[in-house]
């Protein structure tokens, strides 16, 4: 992770930017399944997330992929393709023109994607693993002297899994303050709202019980974010909270649980499109 982040304000304004190409691009992905579809909602609440992580945070080079002296990444949301492929392209672990192979015969991303040399790291699916995953790595990575990070992204629905409470426990008892956790917490899993499916509130008063170090932001807010990454403490773990809309961006796909996995008609996908260039 980098030491000195870049919260200007030019910089904010370059990743708001480069957050609205990530989301046309997610759309011209999903146009690429068809009728099949993709996930849009999940893809769409973590593009800040991911912008900030990839762009700012992290330090990757898509040069030298398998360099062990790197950042992680696990998205245990590995349903946010949408936002991660194009992400990766801005990065330069894909080329541009690949991005829109997504889920063709032949293509090398799939739906849950695990290809390190495109900087995909962790194939997921199977929701609630990703975090234990992340804690052997940070452990591995202590006991080898490589200092650099882990960053886990997980949807809040994940958090009804008892291995992750499971998990929470281990980070605290072996201190891996080279873990650090974001918190999707965009209140919509596919079954419904989460507080109507198993309340997890207040999960900031949850994980400092847990003895994490919780940090509460605005998951759309570039700065917001930049602010939650340069408050990451050392001797104990960090969990950043972002707060997000399920998703952002388009006003028919926001809040609506449908849209969790579902594919675009032309005119749905010309209307997105305005409003994110407006936005």
């Amino acid at each position: 992770m980098k030491t000195n982040l870049d919260c200007s304000s030019k910089r904010v304004d370059e990743l708001k930017e480069l957050s609205k190409k990530i989301r046309l691009k997610g759309l011209d992905m999903t146009m690429t399944t068809g009728t099949r579809g993709a996930h849009l909602g999940g893809s769409f609440s973590c593009v800040e997330i991911l912008t900030v992580l990839y762009l700012e945070v992290m330090e990757l080079n898509p040069d030298d992929p398998f360099n062990p002296d790197r950042d992680r990444f696990y998205p245990s949301k590995n349903h946010c393709t949408l936002s991660h492929i194009p992400v990766l392209a801005l990065k330069g672990f894909i080329h541009e023109s690949e991005v829109l192979e997504f889920q063709k015969d032949g293509g090398r991303l799939t739906g849950y994607p695990k290809r390190v040399e495109c900087g995909l790291e962790y194939s997921g699916g199977s929701l609630g693993q990703a975090i234990s995953v992340g804690i052997g790595t940070a452990l591995a990575m202590r006991r080898k002297g490589i200092d650099k990070k882990v960053f886990v992204l997980m949807g809040d629905g994940e958090l009804n899994e008892g291995s992750i409470w499971e998990a929470f426990m281990s980070a605290n008892q072996y201190k891996l303050d080279n873990l650090v956790v974001i918190i999707d917490r965009n209140h919509l899993s596919y079954d419904g709202d989460t507080e109507d499916v198993m309340g997890i509130d207040s999960i900031s008063e949850k994980l400092k019980a847990f003895h994490w170090n919780p940090i509460e932001c605005n998951g759309h807010d570039i700065a917001s974010l930049l602010k939650a990454f340069s408050s990451i403490k050392k001797g104990v773990p960090n969990i950043i909270i972002a707060d997000t809309v399920k998703g952002k961006g388009v006003s028919f796909i926001e809040n609506q649980r449908e849209w969790h996995h579902h594919a675009l008609t032309e005119e749905q996908y010309e209307q997105a499109r305005v409003e994110i260039m407006n936005s």
